[in-house]
Formats: C-alpha cells, structure tokens, sequence
C-alpha cells in the first residue's frame, strides 16, 4: 500500500475520532494499517476490545487491498458478499466504526473508478460506500463516489392500474347481464300453469340485484388501505434521549413544523444512541392516535427499517435538503390522509406489510419511493421491512 493511501487512513480515523492527523502523519508512510490504528485508538482514549479480533481483520483487508490490480475487483466482490447481510462491517448500523473508515479510505480509489457495469456488480459495497461518505462526512478528504439510485416508471404504473380499473369495470359489467325480452317474453304470458316461473325468474333478478353492492365492496376495502391514508412527513429530531422506566425505548422531540415540537417514543434504544439520533431528519406519521407508552406520551410513529433476523433497526433518513413538516408522496397515488388513524380498523397494520426497502435501500410502498422536495428516503439496510 502506498504512503498516501496510509496518509488517507489515518486522516479518516482521526476525523472519526474527532483528533487533529497531524502529528499521525509524518511517519505514516513506514508503519503498516493496524499499528496506524492502534496509535490513533490510544489518543482517542477509547476502547473496543469487545471486537478487537473483527477490527483487525478488517484492518487486514485494508493492508492486503490492491487499488491497482486484477485482484481489486475480486477482493470488492469478497466485501459485497460480507456486506450483503450488514448495513456495515462493525457497529450498530447508525455508528459506523473506525473499520468501516478504514476499508473505506483503502478502496476509495478502486470504487471511484468503477464502470457503472462493474457496479451493479457489488450492490452492496455501493450502498455501503454511499452510507459511509455521508454518515462520516468525509467530502473534506475523499471525493464523492456518485451513486445511482433506482429509477421507477410511474406512467406504467398509472397506466396499469387504470388497465386494471377498464378490466374490473367490464367484468363487473359482464356479470350482471339484461334479460332479453324475447327470453322474458313465455315468463309475461297469462297462463296458470307458467306463474310459478315467473316468481321464480323474479326471485333470481332480486339475487342478482342484491349481489351488486357487494361485488363493489372490495374495491371500497382498497381504497380504505391506501398508503395515503397515513401522513407520513419529514421530521427533524431536536434531542433525544432514554426513556425515565423502559430499557428499549427512547423519547424524541421532533420538529415537523408545527409551533411546537412533538414528543415521540420509538423502541430503539438496543439499536440507536441517543446522541447519534439529534439533528437527524426522521419520516415520522404523524396521524396515529396519541397515546402514553410506560407512562409517556407519544404523539407520533418514527418509520424504521429492520433486517430479516431484526438485528439491525434504523429510522428512514430523508435527503438532506428535504423540510421538516412535508408529506411525503407517492406517484401515482393521491389521497387525502384521515385525521387520526382509527385503531379499530387497524389500518396501519394492513397497509405496512407493503412497505419496504428496495435492493438499494430505496423506501418504498409496493416498490413505489417515499417521495420528498429532495429526492426519495432512504435506509442503509437493503430489502428491509419498513414498520
């Protein structure tokens, strides 16, 4: 590994942990990774013994990585295989750790000159660069590795669903047929013996009749589902902290535009700090019924995504540049939001199972995006459930 790739590493852990690189720089270009690390973690004053033997394989990695050779892109390929169950390579997944910094700044080089084939190729490495050059903030040091979101169709999508509308509305149509008047016409003859019939071909035309109403009862259950009936706007977490008598819970005031800010309680506390949560845009719905949890009161739900085993949890992030208090939408789909969700119906538990992250952690509703000023929400965790 060349002197400036080391330089590069040690500048990232010092950012990350907050301390000034100079005096870690000039001999840099003689030590290897894991002795760099090892003085930068002694002036940090802190400790990670708990993952001491991960860190230094990943430190490892870091040494062993070659930016410029063959085996760049197969060591990229043994990295997306590791990430493809993990938003990163240690830590919560809301606080990277100085691994996660340190593979990063030794394969910057090698991603930022990959083709666009090649990196379809590692999804996941993507998706964890892209989280990795935000959430550390390291613009100042590297440049910016641009990155593809997906792109959705929605006129195929409008134009489906009002195939699909045409399709329903002519079955419908069909399923109710007019008698013909020349079928009608033995049944309307006044004799004794055909009365009988008539009655009957009367009772049948009443059964179709009552099974109109019902026939369109389906559709008014969908409309009742829509996502739009949950008013999911861009929030701005001012503080927060651990709830006063519940472990796994943590309390928010988040700002969404009102005069005053809202008080949520979310179950996170086993997978966010609460520091790391101040001054982060949420997408929070904000039209469940209030209600005290542990003796709090929530007015509130924070929208989180969660890996298959719920190991990692983080709430949605919303693009920067999105404002607190804007609803977020969704092509395609229009509808006024009810004014507090009716626990009863349980609305919010039939229309969840459709949300979800995409496999590059794009938010969605049925693969449509959560919609901001500012581009879609995001999560760090692909094809999560979103809850």
């Amino acid at each position: 590994m060349d002197s400036k790739t080391k330089q590069m590493i040690v500048s990232a852990l010092c950012k990350h942990f907050s301390l000034d690189p100079e005096p870690f720089l000039g001999g840099a270009g003689e030590s290897d990774v894991k002795t760099l690390y090892s003085n930068v973690l002694k002036a940090s004053g802190k400790e990670v013994s708990t993952q001491n033997n991960e860190v230094l394989k990943w430190l490892d990695f870091a040494e062993g990585f070659l930016a410029i050779s063959k085996d760049c892109f197969a060591a990229l390929e043994k990295l997306n295989v590791e990430l493809a169950t993990k938003s990163v390579l240690l830590g919560n997944g809301l606080t990277p750790s100085a691994a996660d910094v340190a593979v990063f700044s030794a394969v910057h080089s090698s991603v930022l000159g990959l083709s666009d084939s090649d990196k379809e190729k590692v999804p996941h490495v993507i998706r964890w660069i892209n989280y990795i050059q935000n959430k550390e903030d390291l613009s100042t040091l590297f440049a910016p590795i641009p990155v593809k979101l997906s792109v959705f169709d929605f006129e195929v999508s409008k134009s489906v669903s009002k195939v699909e509308a045409n399709s329903n509305t002519k079955k419908a149509t069909e399923g109710v047929k007019p008698v013909d008047k020349s079928e009608a016409q033995p049944i309307t003859k006044k004799t004794e013996p055909e009365e009988p019939k008539k009655n009957a071909t009367t009772e049948k035309d009443a059964k179709k009749e009552k099974k109109k109403p019902a026939e369109t009862e389906p559709a008014k259950k969908d409309a009742e589902l829509s996502v739009s009936l949950l008013n999911i706007q861009v929030g701005l977490i001012r503080k927060a902290w651990k709830h006063p008598s519940a472990d796994s819970l943590l309390v928010e005031e988040i700002d969404v535009g009102e005069d005053k800010v809202r008080q949520v309680v979310s179950g996170l506390a086993k997978f966010c700090n609460p520091d790391d949560l101040a001054n982060r845009l949420v997408a929070l719905i904000t039209n469940v019924k209030p209600g005290k949890l542990r003796d709090v009161m929530s007015q509130g739900l924070v929208l989180c995504a969660s890996s298959e085993d719920h190991s990692v949890v983080e709430p949605l992030l919303p693009p920067a540049g999105a404002k607190p208090g804007e609803r977020v939408s969704f092509a395609g789909i229009e509808g006024k939001p009810e004014d507090v969700l009716n626990p009863k119906k349980k609305q919010l538990e039939k229309i969840t199972p459709g949300l979800y992250t995409d496999e590059n952690g794009v938010a969605t509703y049925k693969g449509i995006p959560f919609m901001t000023s500012a581009g879609p929400c995001t999560s760090s965790i692909p094809k999560a459930t979103i809850k």
